[in-house]
């Protein structure tokens, strides 16, 4: 199981409205990411530059590659792109993080 993160990044004054559409988060989106095998999904707030880190864990044999072609994963960023930053495609702009530290 690899575990891996990613930055977001949210525009000013939308927290409460980016953690209520999460709390109604779409019961196949949420279906599409197990079945990507994305598992102990979280994100996180930096309430002071409204960065976004989300962490979560996949299998070796992960589908989270196919996600962008999956009509539920457009029709979620197409609803989310009113209060992040996006790219073309209303696709997130994540930025990978590296790992430097762990303590199993």
């Amino acid at each position: 199981m690899e575990t891996m993160a990613f930055r977001m990044q949210l525009n000013p004054g939308k927290r409460d409205e980016y953690e209520r559409r999460h709390r109604e988060i779409w019961p196949e989106l949420a279906q599409a990411l197990r079945d990507a095998g994305v598992s102990d999904y979280w994100i996180f707030l930096d309430e002071n530059t409204h960065a976004l880190f989300a962490v979560l864990k996949r299998p070796a044999d992960h589908g989270m590659d196919r996600l962008p072609e999956t009509a539920i994963m457009r029709k979620w960023w197409d609803y989310m792109a009113d209060i992040m930053q996006t790219g073309e495609g209303n696709v997130p702009v994540a930025h990978p993080l590296v790992p430097v530290f762990h303590l199993p």
